[in-house]
C-alpha cells in the first residue's frame, strides 16, 4: 500500500503524536501503521485524521488526532517490554474466579487498556485455565484475540517472525 504525503493543515497547534508510517497499537484491533495524516470535514468542522491500516483485518481506520490517547492508541513497545511481556506469559499462574463471565469481564478490561504486559497476562491466564478445562467459546474467542496481538506485537518490536514468536510464547507458556 502506497503512502500519501500528509496534507497540510492550518491548525499550527495540533501537535502529531505519531507519524507518517509509524507502526502502533489500537487496543482490540491489532498492530497497523500511520498511512497519512488527512484534514476532513465532520459535522461542519475541519478535523485531522490519522489514517491507520491494520494489517491482519486488513482494515484501513480513521481516528481523529485528538481521540488516540482516549481510544488508547499507542507506538508499539521497544524490545524491553517485549522482553518483559515474554517473561509475563512464564511467570507462575495466579488462579482466577471459576466463574466465567467474570473472568471473561475481568480479561476483557485487561485488553482494552491495551498494554502488552495486560495483554500477556490475559494469554498467560487463559491458557492455563484451557488447561484445566475447555474454555468457553467467549473466552476462547478472547484467547485468540490476545494471542494474535500479543504476537504481533512482539513481532514487529523484536523483528522477529511471527510464527517464531508464537512458537517462543507456547514454549514459555509450557515451562510453568
Amino acid at each position: 500500500m502506497k503512502t500519501k504525503p500528509a496534507k497540510k493543515t492550518k491548525k499550527k497547534n495540533v501537535k502529531l503524536k505519531y507519524k507518517l508510517e509509524q507502526r502502533i497499537v489500537y487496543p482490540l484491533q491489532g498492530v497497523g501503521q500511520v498511512m497519512t495524516i488527512e484534514e476532513k470535514k465532520f459535522q461542519g468542522k475541519k478535523l485531522l485524521y490519522y489514517i491507520i491500516y491494520l494489517d491482519v483485518p486488513d482494515m484501513t481506520v480513521m481516528v481523529p488526532v485528538d481521540k488516540v490517547d482516549e481510544r488508547g492508541i499507542r507506538p508499539i513497545v521497544d524490545k524491553r517490554q517485549a522482553q518483559k511481556a515474554l517473561n509475563v506469559v512464564a511467570e507462575d499462574y495466579q488462579p482466577i474466579s471459576a466463574d466465567w463471565k467474570m473472568r471473561y469481564q475481568m480479561n476483557l478490561d485487561l485488553l482494552k487498556k491495551g498494554s502488552v504486559l495486560d495483554i500477556a497476562k490475559v494469554v498467560r491466564s487463559l491458557y492455563n485455565r484451557s488447561k484445566i478445562k475447555e474454555l468457553p467459546i467467549l473466552e476462547r474467542k478472547l484467547f485468540d484475540t490476545a494471542l494474535k496481538l500479543l504476537i504481533d506485537e512482539i513481532a514487529y518490536s523484536l523483528n522477529r517472525e511471527k510464527h517464531d514468536v508464537e512458537a517462543l510464547i507456547f514454549k514459555r507458556m509450557e515451562l510453568d
